[in-house]
């Protein structure tokens, strides 16, 4: 099995339409819950990791700028790990994620770099 980081990419817009009402919050929540509780079944989900604040900074050698993406529409929302066979199992996987519903949303796939030892 490789390990896969999951992205989750969203913007402002869509977070706040995502959770507007309590209603909608708790629908949010219980469609996320279920979709990890199938990976952890499932033995993909490595690491569930952690959603991420929309503040930050960037640095570039010498340059500090404000927020992680201030140039791009889009957020890093959070992350997680999982395991899947290759890179076409961890598609199948992301497709089921529940914030895909949105239009402006996407789970960006990165296989996790095996380090010489």
């Amino acid at each position: 099995m490789s390990e896969f980081v999951f992205l989750f990419r969203s913007s402002e817009a869509e977070q706040r339409e995502a959770m507007g009402t309590p209603e909608q919050a708790q629908q949010s929540m219980q469609a996320w819950l279920a979709w990890m509780r199938d990976l952890e079944s499932k033995g993909h989900l490595k690491d569930p990791g952690q959603p991420l604040d929309g503040k930050g900074a960037v640095v570039k050698k010498n340059l500090v700028t404000d927020g992680p993406y201030a140039e791009t529409k889009d957020l890093i929302a959070g992350f997680m790990v999982i395991q899947a066979r290759d890179l076409d199992e961890a598609i199948e996987l992301a497709r089921r994620c529940p914030m895909l519903e949105g239009t402006s949303t996407s789970v960006e796939i990165r296989p996790v770099a095996k380090l010489p030892s």
